[in-house]
């Protein structure tokens, strides 16, 4: 069977770098100098083959170095270097997660070590963070393997004790992907986790522009593994970056993006370069981080259910139906499988569409018959999050059956899904769904 979707819609030993005690930094903040706020200030993440060996450590460090002595306040966050993660996860019983993230959190933790006496090297002041500081700023919950950053308390430990130094001219190096629980426990953020991080301090430090620095020079057309002629994306928006993420490509994951800065760019760029202003990908916008359930459509829509045989071997038809939707009305949704095509038309449109419809099923010895359901309302669940909770379309389908209202379509896309009911159920099911969506949050 061929189917698409097509829509429109403790503490550490003392050393050089850790010169700053923490009862000092709030005396920092109101020590701030006069041209702090004309200084651009930057969040550079190095990813783990960034940091693969000595030469690119070396090479990251005089990045920082190169844009730092043009009078950029940076903060550097680091991965674990190379693929050590991936060797401490082959090496340990995965029995209990906080015993896991205390072991694989050793990655990054060794990391910000390494970089912070690179950038010593580079005669630059720095100072690492590591979670077992009691000034640590990436505070969460107890998820362990998959905590989830609060926000709030972030942010303040951020303006608290990260961007005083910045007005001093110290590099903070944080080690991203690791956090710690309200009880003192080291987590992990998980997938995407070292970009997290990176979108936490940006927004607590309030950044003009968050970089991440890869083996990638940028964000591409298509795999380059797959497509030899992939090319760069000069900007890309967030929404359509999930929609890459979905179809496999997950060069940066959901759940990082949810904490993204709608007022903040991400740069992506290849580490080979010599410099952080490099050309990369930008990325822009932001998502909602809430599932939401909404109403598409302010006026009823119908469906139209094309039938046959081998319709999909037939490429001329599903392009003649798109054609003469243009013409007519707007395409809210589109699926097809091997011997049917649905679509779904604002109603108040398809009085002149359905004749042509008619017309072009008559043309071809694939199709054969068409079929109209009209007043039915499109119900939207969008949000980042909701691919990654299991079961959420069987909660919904389960509940609409329950209240005794009819699915007359359903169709899945880009952490979305869309659903068709009856016009006159609209009300109870967005109550419903929302319900539903309440209650697996």
């Amino acid at each position: 069977m061929v189917t698409f979707t097509v829509v429109t819609t403790g503490s550490r030993a003392s050393s050089p770098q850790q010169t700053r005690p923490a009862s000092l930094l709030p005396t920092l903040a109101r020590e701030r100098r006069m041209d702090s706020q004309s200084t651009k200030r930057v969040v550079v993440k190095f990813g783990g083959s960034s940091l693969a060996n000595r030469e690119r450590i070396e090479h990251a460090a005089q990045l920082v170095s190169t844009e730092s002595r043009k009078g950029t306040k940076i903060v550097v966050v680091v991965s674990a270097i190379g693929k050590m993660t991936d060797q401490l996860i082959s090496l340990v019983n995965h029995s209990d997660k906080s015993d896991l993230d205390d072991v694989l959190a050793m990655g990054e933790r060794t990391s910000i070590r390494v970089f912070a006496t690179a950038l010593k090297g580079q005669g630059l002041e720095s100072r690492y963070f590591d979670p077992s500081d009691p000034d640590w700023p990436i505070i969460t919950d107890d998820e362990f393997s998959d905590a989830n950053p609060i926000v709030d308390l972030c942010l303040q430990r951020i303006r608290e004790h990260v961007a005083p130094l910045l007005d001093h001219h110290i590099i903070p190096v944080i080690a991203g992907f690791v956090g710690r629980s309200r009880i003192g426990r080291v987590s992990t953020i998980g997938r995407g986790g070292s970009d997290t991080t990176a979108f936490i301090i940006a927004k607590g430090v309030e950044a003009d522009e968050v970089i991440l620095v890869t083996d990638a020079d940028g964000i591409l057309t298509a795999d380059p593994k797959i497509i030899s002629k992939a090319k760069r994306i000069d900007k890309i928006d967030v929404r359509t970056l999930i929609g890459l993420a979905d179809s496999g490509t997950k060069f940066i994951h959901r759940k990082a993006l949810r904490y993204k800065d709608i007022d903040i760019p991400v740069r992506v760029i290849n580490q080979r370069n010599e410099d952080l202003d490099a050309d990369g990908t930008i990325i822009a916008g932001s998502i909602s981080s809430e599932i939401e359930v909404t109403l598409a459509t302010t006026t009823p829509i119908i469906s139209v259910t094309i039938i046959g045989h081998g319709i999909s071997e037939n490429p001329e038809i599903i392009s003649e139906i798109s054609q003469t939707v243009q013409r007519h009305s707007t395409l809210n949704g589109l699926s097809a499988d091997f011997d049917s095509v649905i679509f779904y038309v604002p109603q108040d449109s398809s009085d002149s569409l359905l004749g042509e419809v008619h017309d072009i099923i008559t043309r071809h010895g694939e199709a054969m018959a068409i079929a109209v359901q009209k007043d039915l309302a499109f119900l939207k669940i969008k949000g980042v999050g909701l691919e990654d909770t299991p079961g959420m379309i069987g909660r919904m389908s389960r509940v609409l059956k329950d209240n005794c209202i009819n699915i007359f379509g359903m169709l899945t896309l880009a952490s979305g899904i869309l659903i068709f009911v009856s016009w006159e159920d609209k009300e109870q099911a967005m109550t419903l769904l929302r319900k539903v969506v309440k209650e697996s949050a």
